[in-house]
């Protein structure tokens, strides 16, 4: 689970990834040099379930990661999002690799982009620190199984100012969880108006962030988000709202938790007597948001 952004220092970090340019992951200039030209429109292809289903059943999965696709319905979510084989898939922020170990294997004739913050972008040196450490866990991740990660890489940027490659360069740009942390470190509108110029007209951009019951201010701590602030969000940067779906959502949370989001699996930041009661509600209330980069 994501957590709050480290600008803040507050308790929970948001969960980021970096590059190590001597790693296969390379460089955003090395991920530009394989994508399409800006003018593309959108790689033909269409969902193949079989060779999902095979890559989330991977062995090479953790059993307790493998646990939280119930709680993340990663099947239903990367076919509601319209993920192909032969696509160019950037995540943002992929944390640990959840979904980057089943995204890599499945676009065995794309191209799986991790894009992590870049150390440098951030002022403090606790941040930079923390961006170093978790960016360089990914990239000897990824390393480690050539087989199955060989082709994946990841592009640094600067919330403030990202870049995630060519214009044009990507069929879809995907984020978990994330959209609040952006929200709280006043980076939000950067980002969404990075998505929009990575994207090919006619990209997807599939969004999953934790729900609030309606509009919260920007520097609210709990985690959640409103679904209608979202998708203004997009809008504002260009974005069709093209499918909207209930696959994430949790009508046992109730949103009300003393740490947010993190009260709730798999964070568990709750009084231990209170456990059984956490555990009953399951991992938070997700909007599953689809958006579409105008085709010209």
């Amino acid at each position: 689970m994501k957590r709050l952004l480290l600008a803040a220092l507050v308790p929970a970090l948001l969960t980021a990834c970096a590059t190590n340019p001597s790693t296969p992951a390379a460089s955003a200039e090395a991920s530009a040099s394989t994508s399409a030209s800006a003018s593309s429109a959108p790689t033909p292809g269409k969902v193949i379930l079989a060779d999902l289903d095979s890559a989330i059943a991977g062995d090479w999965r953790s059993a307790e990661n493998r646990a939280r696709d119930a709680h993340r319905h990663p099947r239903e979510t990367l076919e509601f999002f319209g993920i192909a084989p032969n696509h160019t898939v950037i995540e943002i922020t992929p944390g640990a690799g959840w979904y980057s170990e089943i995204l890599a294997p499945y676009l065995r004739s794309g191209q799986y982009i991790a894009a992590v913050v870049d150390p440098a972008s951030q002022k403090e040196e606790r941040a930079k620190a923390y961006y170093t450490k978790s960016n360089g866990e990914l990239a000897a991740k990824l390393a480690a199984d050539a087989a199955r990660f060989g082709t994946a890489r990841t592009v640094t940027f600067n919330p403030a100012q990202p870049q995630f490659g060519a214009p044009g360069s990507a069929d879809a740009v995907l984020t978990f969880r994330n959209v609040h942390n952006w929200r709280m470190a006043g980076t939000a509108d950067a980002m969404f108006k990075g998505f929009y110029d990575v994207l090919k007209p006619g990209g997807v951009l599939g969004v999953v962030e934790h729900r609030a019951k309606g509009d919260m201010p920007a520097d609210d701590k709990s985690g959640y988000v409103g679904q209608a602030q979202v998708i203004a969000l997009a809008q504002a940067a260009g974005f069709e709202l093209a499918g909207q779906s209930e696959i994430n959502a949790n009508p046992r949370d109730t949103k009300d938790h003393p740490n947010g989001v993190w009260t709730l699996p798999p964070s568990k930041r709750h009084d231990a007597g209170d456990a059984a009661k956490y555990e009953a509600i399951g991992e938070s209330d997700r909007m599953t948001l689809r958006f579409r980069k105008p085709a010209r």
